[in-house]
């Protein structure tokens, strides 16, 4: 049972509990009552009642508990009260912004473990690993799995005990005393760039955060988790989307977790390893050495990765450069060739575009629209057909596809082809680790190349930058800028791009030679500026605004660099614009 201290917490805004409550309420004539509607209902509330109040009867689809709502187009807290007519939409672990919700809370759980476990030690989050985030204790010794299972422990007791999640707004003067308190310097940097007078924290037990999203009204919600050791430090695992009662075998990605770690040594060499200290550095007017440590580093793996093409023990033929959606494999592509060149190596592109079968042979998605990025989208046969004959240094026809019509041209259109000596070819595409793409070229004659914003930027201690919202803001500016998409319509895509990495390039991205992470510490400072003018387009009506609200809020953690500081060859330029390259 909840500890009784616990009891009035849940709904602490008014005494209203349930949508019985509220409608009895109607029949005794009580004024004051607010209109709003769930799907097709219609229901009048008393003014203030807390919107978990309002959903805490409605029977949900999988049998999955509310975790908060979209009220007024924003995802808010089960304790936010309504206080003006509007749709509810509830929000489960079916939803994206439950999982957030889920996550957020879960972690908030863990950092209170902690700080009872192994009181005054820092925990630092890192990057999203097998469904989960990778979490370091700062300890004077080994963290070994015995400390592992203590955490796990004491949080399925604070479960038990089902403790709040308590929300509330205090002074910027008593959020600093507060973070004082706790030792949390990260925080205090924070606030220094925020603005108005007060800030709402969020409270786990004894700890406290800035509230950057919802989280769960107590512990109760929180039934499913793990917390397993991952040397140096833990994987604290969630269950997958939609399924609060599963939890996968955990997925190691040794590659991926290596490149993290370098990319985080990469932050403490710019000196920039959160939010704060980056506003800190921009404030200060010092960033444009930052920008340029931050740009060298990208060049100098460039130049490895085209000395280890170079050295290869067998002579590479074919580089394929793989990634997900704006992860800025095209810009990569061109700076990687300017430093084979440098190696004496001349590469040619080919381009995996005009390999496409045509549209009626394309196949088609759950949803039953075509599915593009399927491999089998590609005309396999052809595509190694067309790269045997040419690495054979065979003179060759390569096809050209006409995306309007969705037909292949006639093949007295399509262009030769030759390799000469010294040559290599390079293929730019979402399917470049996947096997079946090259299955006819032997395995020593191609290096494989994984490229993806893997965003180690963390906004403190114990908030992360989300790698897929680094590319989301790329995609949004880039989409708006130069194919005159609006950021609803990139917004209202973009599942459908994620549901395409997750089936066709994350489950190889192991599989690289090499992998390349294309995130510059001090982007989304560059981004903001345009991002968020593209975000405010979004009108409040409209179903994407949710998530454009949360971007905008995001963004609005960085003090801005305008965007005549980043160099011409820098792979931001992609997105922004004023290139060196021409794409």
């Amino acid at each position: 049972m909840p500890d009784d201290r616990f009891s009035d917490f849940e709904y602490p805004v008014t005494p209203p509990s349930s949508l019985s409550f509220a409608r009895s309420h109607l029949a005794t004539g009580n004024q004051g009552l607010v209109p709003v509607r769930i799907h097709e209902a219609k229901v009048e509330v008393p003014y203030g009642t807390p919107v978990g109040a309002v959903l805490k009867d409605l029977p949900m689809d999988r049998g999955l508990t509310v975790l908060a709502a979209i009220v007024h187009h924003r995802c808010v807290d089960l304790t936010h009260p309504i206080c003006a007519p509007t749709d509810i939409r509830p929000i489960t672990y079916a939803h994206r912004e439950g999982v957030l919700v889920y996550r957020r809370s879960v972690s908030l759980l863990l950092l209170e473990a902690a700080r009872q476990v192994f009181p005054g030690v820092r925990v630092a989050i890192g990057q999203a690993l097998g469904n989960g985030y990778f979490y370091r204790l700062h300890l004077n010794e080994t963290f070994t799995k015995e400390h592992a299972r203590l955490l796990e422990n004491r949080m399925r007791e604070m479960v038990a005990r089902d403790i709040p999640l308590a929300t509330e707004t205090v002074s910027i003067a008593e959020a600093r005393e507060q973070f004082e308190t706790l030792g949390l310097k990260d925080k205090l940097r924070l606030l220094k760039t925020h603005w108005e007078p007060f800030v709402t924290l969020v409270r786990c037990g004894n700890f406290c955060d800035i509230h950057r999203y919802p989280v769960v009204p107590s512990a109760r919600h929180l039934t499913s988790f793990q917390v397993e050791h991952y040397p140096p430090g833990l994987v604290l695992r969630f269950p997958p989307r939609g399924h609060l009662s599963a939890m996968e075998p955990f997925h190691d990605t040794p590659k991926l977790f290596q490149v993290y770690q370098e990319t985080r040594e990469w932050n403490r060499i710019v000196g920039v390893e959160d939010v704060g200290q980056l506003n800190d550095l921009i404030i200060r007017g010092e960033a444009a050495d930052m920008i340029r440590v931050s740009e060298g580093l990208h060049e100098k793996k460039i130049a490895e990765i085209a000395d280890r093409i170079s050295s290869a023990d067998h002579p590479v033929r074919l580089v394929l450069i793989a990634g997900p959606s704006a992860s800025g494999k095209t810009t990569f592509a061109k700076r990687l060739s300017l430093q084979l060149r440098v190696n004496g190596i001349r590469p040619v592109a080919l381009s995996m575009d005009n390999f496409y079968v045509n549209r009626e042979d394309t196949p088609r998605g759950e949803d039953g629209e075509y599915d593009f990025e399927a491999i089998e989208a590609i005309d396999l046969a052809l595509f190694n057909e067309v790269l045997s004959k040419l690495l054979a240094g065979e003179r060759v026809l390569t096809p050209k596809f006409d995306f309007p019509s969705g037909l292949r041209v006639a093949r007295e259109r399509w262009s030769p082809m030759q390799l000469e000596p010294g040559q290599v070819l390079m293929v730019e595409g979402i399917h470049g680790l996947n096997d079946r793409l090259t299955e006819a070229i032997p395995h020593a004659s191609k290096f494989k190349v994984y490229v993806s914003a893997l965003t180690q930027l963390c906004i403190d201690d114990h908030n992360r930058i989300f790698t897929s919202d680094s590319r989301f803001l790329r995609r949004i500016v880039r989409d708006r800028m130069f194919r005159g998409y609006p950021a609803s319509m990139t917004i209202e895509s973009w599942p459908r791009v994620r549901r395409g990495e997750l089936r066709n390039i994350f489950p190889f991205q192991e599989q690289a030679n090499v992998m390349f992470n294309s995130a510059l510490v001090y982007e989304q400072a560059v981004l903001r500026l345009f991002a968020e003018r593209f975000l405010m387009e979004v009108p409040q009506d409209h179903p994407s605004f949710s998530a454009a609200y949360r971007l905008l809020k995001f963004v609005q953690n960085f003090a801005p660099i305008f965007e005549t500081s980043v160099p011409q060859i820098s792979l931001l330029r992609e997105f922004i614009g004023g290139s060196g390259f021409k794409y």
